[in-house]
């Protein structure tokens, strides 16, 4: 299990957490304003599928 942080446009946060979860497993995003309050920093827990698209993937590397 890792986590995950990307700042982003409000506009984009929507897009990016459909992305995100269709390359892992996620919860769903604690999000922030940055201190300019111009984009949004969402924070995910994420973990490899269990099913991994990668076949030779057998753990961290």
């Amino acid at each position: 299990m890792f986590e995950i942080r990307v700042i982003c446009t409000p506009d984009d946060a929507d897009r990016v957490g459909t992305a995100l979860a269709a390359a892992f497993d996620t919860g769903p995003a604690r999000q922030y304003p940055t201190r300019d309050g111009k984009r949004t920093r969402l924070y995910f827990i994420a973990d490899h599928h269990a099913s991994s698209n990668n076949p030779t993937h057998t753990g961290s590397e």
